[in-house]
C-alpha cells in the first residue's frame, strides 16, 4: 500500500515545489514509483518536469470536475519511476465549482485511493494557501512533509498551519499525521538562518528533519530547464541534499551509494 504525502504551507515561495520534485525524484532513482499530483493553480510542479501545460488535453481539473478519472490524466515523465498528474490554470475556478459538490472535502482522496496500490509514495503539491484545494490535500494524505524557510516569520506560518491541521484531524482524516517539518533555503553565512533553524527545532524536536536544504543555484536553475536538480546536476549541493531526505526518509543504503557517486 503506498502512502501518501500532502507537501504544504500556506506561505509561497518555502520550497513546495522544490521539494516534491526533487524528493519525488530522488526516491524514483531509489526504484519507487512515485506519483506527483500538481494542485496549484501556477503549474510549477508541471512545468518544472518539462511538461508544456499548452499540449495537456486533460488535467486535474478535469479530476475535480469528474470529467475524466486521475488514471486518465496521469503522464509519465523522462525521470526514472517518476510520473506527474498535472495542473492547469483552470484550477483557480475549481473552488468556486466545488462548493456545492457532495463530498467536497473528499473528491480528491477519492480519485487517489485506486492507486495507492500502484505507486510506493504520492506527493501532492498544494498551492500557497488554505481553500477547498489544500483542504482536498490534508484530507486526502496520510501525512504532510511542511517546508519552512529559514527567513523571519517562518514560525508564524507554520503556527497557522499547524491549528489548519488539527482541525482537519478533527473534522476530516484523524490519522492525519506530520510527517516532518523541512527546514530550506538555508544560508549557512546568515545569522538569521541558524536562529531560525534553532527555533524551529526547539518547538517541533524530532519532527524536524536533519537534512536540511540549502540556497543553491541548482535549485533554482533546474526548473527553468524543465529537470528536477539530480538530472540537472547531479554533483549540485541541491540535488546531493535531497538525495540525501530521500535516504533519511526511505533508511535506503542503496541509495545512499548513489548520493555519494
Amino acid at each position: 500500500m503506498g502512502k501518501v504525502i500532502s507537501i504544504s504551507n500556506q506561505k509561497g515561495g518555502v520550497g513546495k515545489t522544490t521539494t516534491a520534485i526533487n524528493l519525488a525524484a530522488s526516491m524514483g532513482l531509489a526504484g519507487k514509483d512515485i506519483l506527483i499530483v500538481d494542485t496549484d493553480p501556477q503549474c510549477n510542479s508541471t512545468s518544472g518536469l518539462g511538461v508544456d501545460r499548452k499540449n495537456l488535453v486533460k488535467t486535474l481539473y478535469d479530476v475535480y470536475t469528474s470529467k475524466h478519472k486521475i488514471e486518465d490524466v496521469i503522464i509519465s515523465t523522462p525521470y526514472d519511476h517518476l510520473f506527474l498528474a498535472p495542473s492547469s490554470i483552470d484550477l483557480l475556478a475549481v473552488e468556486l465549482e466545488m462548493v456545492s459538490r457532495d463530498r467536497r472535502e473528499w473528491l480528491l482522496s477519492d480519485a487517489l485511493k485506486p492507486l495507492k496500490d500502484k505507486y510506493q509514495y504520492i506527493f501532492i503539491d498544494c498551492p500557497p494557501s488554505l481553500g477547498l484545494i489544500t483542504l482536498n490535500s490534508l484530507v486526502a494524505a496520510d501525512s504532510v512533509i511542511v517546508p519552512v524557510q529559514c527567513e523571519y516569520y517562518a514560525l508564524e506560518g507554520l503556527t497557522m498551519l499547524m491549528r489548519t491541521i488539527n482541525l482537519v484531524k478533527r473534522s476530516f482524516n484523524p490519522t492525519l499525521s506530520i510527517e516532518g517539518i523541512l527546514l530550506t533555503m538555508f544560508d549557512a553565512r546568515n545569522s538569521l538562518s541558524s536562529a531560525v533553524a534553532k527555533e524551529v527545532k526547539s518547538h517541533f524536536g524530532q519532527k524536524v528533519y536533519s537534512t536540511i536544504i540549502p540556497r543553491n543555484v541548482t535549485l533554482g536553475e533546474s526548473p527553468g530547464h524543465g529537470k528536477p536538480a539530480l538530472y540537472y546536476d547531479v554533483r549540485s549541493k541541491g540535488a546531493q541534499t535531497y538525495l540525501t531526505l530521500a535516504r533519511e526518509i526511505l533508511g535506503d543504503i542503496a541509495l545512499q551509494n548513489k548520493a555519494a557517486s
